[in-house]
């Protein structure tokens, strides 16, 4: 099968590899969509934190958002999971340690990541090996676009649940970038009063036609003291600033990751009573977020700028492919057959 490997950093080729074969407890999916993800961006740079850590290392196959039908399973599944369409968690636990046993896979010490750590293969590729137990069913119908899309939108879900918003309250999101505009999204489905912050004029046009009027840059951002901030951003000032953006005894989710350390200063959070939740995966928010997408109640499909071939990931990477992209939307996908 053709399958897209970064062989070093800015290195990438398309190859003809052995398809996968599912083992005890696995099937093998064929891809139908897969979305490209800021930290596909990050393996391709070569600034990955796991690329120095070594809980990844070239050539690695990437691609963790990912949508397809399920082509066969080991000696021991169900084949009745077989011409299923699905969706899967990223993160594969142990199953055995404390963590996993209590629902916490996702932060399991020996943890898989697809397309991500220690090697599993990811889903930029024709197919894709995914354990049974990491399988989220799609409804029948539901476009491949928005399969591909649960991953990225169960982060965001995380994340309104865990800055704890409710109908009526304001909320200020830091960054309209995939994330960003998805969590804006569910917690506007909530009810939430839903602010936008961010900096390039394109990606703000583009997050007006998304999520509306209140949009701001640091120099436009009103007085609004916020019952909750969401920082989706890379930026390592962001955190900090989300702190002294929210009101007092509120509440501050931290979903983005910069590429250096971010500073808080404690002191802050004491005297202002903040709580700082950081959330990590879309583990335990899946569900609710396809049916979500099923139900139409969150329809993230504007957000995809074009999709594109195995041929064109490279490019993409670079920040040079997709030049049907509709300006400032944030996400590319990849059909592996095209």
């Amino acid at each position: 099968m053709r399958a897209f490997v970064l062989t070093g950093p800015r290195r990438a080729e398309v190859r003809d590899v052995d398809p996968p074969v599912a083992g005890p407890g696995q099937v093998v999916v064929d891809v139908t969509r897969a979305g490209v993800c800021g930290t596909d961006a990050e393996f391709y740079a070569g600034t990955m934190t796991y690329l120095h850590s070594g809980e990844a290392a070239y050539p690695m196959r990437i691609g963790h958002e990912w949508a397809g039908v399920v082509a066969s399973v080991g000696p021991d599944v169900d084949p009745g999971w077989i011409g299923r369409p699905v969706t899967g968690d990223t993160m594969l636990g142990c199953g055995d340690c404390d963590r996993c046993r209590t629902g916490r896979g996702y932060l399991c010490a020996d943890r898989y990541e697809i397309g991500i750590r220690r090697g599993w293969p990811g889903a930029l590729a024709e197919q894709v090996p995914v354990p049974v137990t990491a399988l989220a069913p799609l409804p029948d119908g539901l476009p491949p676009a928005l399969g591909a899309l649960v991953e990225p939108g169960g982060n965001a879900l995380r994340a309104v649940r865990a800055a704890r918003t409710s109908p009526g309250d304001r909320l200020l999101v830091l960054g309209p970038g995939t994330i960003g505009l998805l969590t804006a999204m569910f917690a506007a489905a909530e009810g939430a009063e839903v602010h936008v912050l961010g900096v390039e004029e394109a990606s703000l046009a583009f997050a007006r036609s998304v999520v509306g009027d209140r949009v701001w840059t640091r120099e436009t951002l009103p007085h609004l003291r916020p019952d909750a901030v969401i920082d989706a951003t890379d930026d390592p000032a962001a955190p900090a600033l989300a702190v002294d953006l929210v009101e007092p005894g509120g509440r501050v989710a931290l979903i983005g990751l910069s590429g250096e350390p971010s500073r808080i200063d404690t002191r802050t959070l004491v005297l202002r009573n903040v709580a700082v939740a950081g959330v990590l995966s879309a583990s335990g928010g899946l569900a609710d977020t396809i049916a979500a997408y099923a139900s139409g109640r969150v329809d993230p499909r504007p957000l995809i700028a074009a999709t594109v071939g195995l041929d064109e990931v490279a490019a993409v990477l670079a920040g040079t492919g997709a030049h049907d992209r509709v300006p400032g939307a944030p996400k590319t996908h990849v059909d592996p057959r095209i």
